[in-house]
């Protein structure tokens, strides 16, 4: 019998701020283990900041790592120094504002900034050209934050070595330029202060990178961007009690059972944004799933997609879309109260005349739909994974694997030996696997058939692309996913390197044996030193591209690595992957 869709939402009675529903496979998840989880108090308890809900393993980590439960309050703070450093700032004629940080550093404030309309140049990357074009912009004008929670995170500490040198260069005090955002006694933090930075704000050292939006983390450069910090914070206040409520119409335990209780688990979740106009907010999503789920062998893999999504034309059985929707008028509550949830056919219907279907057409088809204010959804989210990890039975908070590719290229930084020969080259794409990959291949589209050809019922594609995400790469690289996904008919993702190693690279390697990686390199038309270090910009992002690809590989996983040795050969590798072409 097919179950109806569910319905819930929250926010004051003259409207919701926040929707989740959810249909088919999803909506019987959200029966088979809301209840229970509304038995168990798990909401409640997590709001309360109980670091026993994981299990007894995960109980030291979590008793550090649960402080983003009341940021919406605990943050507040920072309003009034972000204001008149802003002012400051703004009265020297600086108000152009560049960030420096990697995973949940970036990513936040990438979102909220993007959101509001203010202009925030995001630098999370180690490609010589983009950071080339970052230093190319008005210094004079420029106060560049740089954020690192640990304040060691090497691309973190590379940027401002070379923002600091440029500076210097302009005849600009550089420490009247440079805000940093860290935790209490890091290696950053005692740097900043010794150097005399313009300002040192310390984040809450009790919440992971991931779940840091609503720290000093994602507000001090949104707020230097111009954004409206508070309303993202009162945002947040609006929905934080509903979100802790033991009750069935809590959409964060809705939201959870969702993502992390269908049976079988529908573990490759597609993130499609339908105009929810929270900017790039899958990107976000992506980190906090990918890097909360991935480990001990099990997980969830965010696939986010843009408006050409093969993997939602006859959806497989092991995928879970998620639409990402604006809120509207229609989110509204009933006449019934503002917190109550719907599970009726007339909520099927209600979903399924959105889509164009009939109400046993919605009910039937297994998808989650999330709408909501920009704060609100950011807690939701975070609520929901980690509720998700007790679903799944992992520590929502660790990332024991990210360290492997760090300490990868950090040794080939170090040792630098010779660059590993390619198996052969062919029309300017050096190609680099083991010979049991490649098994006799000898060009590139012969290759990458081979790596396809490892890709079973349930596996998935991750390409991985050590470029330059804002140049030609970008556009030449744009509908590369699509391509791959529709080939191949299996879940297909892209990353940046070296932005995604903060990202998915956990899941890859501490999540199901069951991807693929494809790796795109190339050569850099810029050269960058890294200044008090001895080697540049070029040797580190090749250093981080070698050295996950030798991590996934010890572990097993099929890597194949293309190396792009003229501008030409990119567009021509672009149609090599898109397949050939039907008659």
């Amino acid at each position: 019998m097919t179950r109806p869709a569910t319905v819930v939402w929250a926010g004051p009675e003259e409207g919701a701020v926040v929707e989740v529903s959810a249909t088919g496979d999803a909506a019987r998840a959200v029966g088979d283990h809301v209840p229970g989880l509304v038995a168990e108090k798990v909401a409640s308890r997590l709001a309360a900041q109980d670091p026993t809900l994981w299990g007894e393993a995960a109980e030291a980590e979590a008793a550090v790592r649960l402080g983003w439960t009341d940021l919406h309050a605990g943050s507040r703070p920072l309003l009034a120094p972000l204001r008149a450093l802003r002012e400051e700032l703004a009265a020297e004629g600086v108000d152009r504002v560049v960030l420096c940080g990697m995973g949940g550093s970036s990513l936040a404030p990438e979102v909220v900034a993007g959101t509001a309309g203010a202009q925030l140049t995001v630098l999370d990357s180690t490609d010589p050209d983009q950071v080339r074009r970052a230093l190319d912009g008005d210094l004079r004008a420029t106060v560049v934050v740089v954020s690192s929670k640990s304040g060691s995170t090497l691309e973190t500490d590379s940027h401002r070595r070379i923002f600091e040198a440029a500076f210097a260069d302009a005849g600009i005090d550089a420490a009247s330029r440079i805000v940093v955002v860290t935790d209490p006694g890091s290696p950053l933090q005692e740097a900043a202060t010794a150097a005399g930075y313009r300002a040192v704000f310390e984040a809450d050292p009790h919440v992971g990178g991931r779940f840091s939006a609503l720290t000093a983390f994602g507000l001090v450069p949104s707020a230097l961007a111009g954004v409206d910090v508070e309303q993202l914070l009162d945002e947040a206040a609006e929905v934080a009690e509903v979100y802790a409520e033991d009750s069935e119409a809590n959409p964060a335990l809705v939201l959870a059972a969702a993502l992390a209780g269908t049976t079988p688990l529908r573990d490759k979740i597609v993130l499609r944004d339908a105009g929810s106009g929270l900017f790039h907010l899958g990107d976000w999503v992506e980190q906090l799933v990918a890097e909360s789920t991935g480990k001990d062998g099990t997980g969830l893999l965010p696939v986010v997609v843009g408006s050409r999504a093969p993997e939602l034309d006859g959806a497989a059985p092991d995928v879970l879309p998620v639409v990402l929707l604006p809120l509207t008028d229609d989110a509204a509550p009933a006449p019934d109260g503002p917190d109550a949830a719907g599970d009726t056919a007339d909520d099927a219907a209600a979903v399924g005349d959105a889509a164009g279907d009939t109400a046993d057409d919605a009910a039937a088809r297994t998808e989650v739909t999330v709408a909501g204010s920009l704060g609100a959804v950011l807690l939701l989210w975070e609520h929901a994974v980690a509720i998700a990890g007790r679903l799944l039975g992992v520590n929502p908070f660790d990332q024991p694997d990210v360290e492997a590719a760090k300490s990868a290229a950090r040794g080939l930084l170090e040792s630098t030996p010779p660059p590993e020969r390619p198996a052969f080259e062919d029309s300017g794409v050096q190609v680099r696997a083991s010979a049991e990959l490649l098994g006799g291949a000898d060009t590139v589209a012969g290759a990458v058939e081979a790596l396809l050809a490892t890709l079973g019922e349930r596996g998935y594609l991750a390409v991985m692309a050590y470029l330059d995400r804002e140049g030609r790469a970008a556009d030449l690289l744009g509908d590369v996913r699509a391509d791959l996904a529709a080939r191949t008919g299996r879940p297909t993702t892209f990353g940046w390197g070296p932005r995604f190693l903060h990202s998915t690279g956990q899941l890859h390697k501490g999540g199901p044996a069951v991807g693929a990686f494809l790796q795109i390199t190339g050569e850099a038309e810029h050269q960058v030193l890294v200044p008090g270090r001895d080697f540049d910009l070029a040797a580190l992002l090749a250093a981080q591209a070698a050295g996950d690809a030798a991590v996934l590989a010890g572990l097993g996983r099929p890597v194949l690595r293309l190396h792009v040795t003229t501008p030409d050969a990119l567009a021509w590798l672009a149609g090599v992957l898109a397949g050939p072409v039907n008659p």
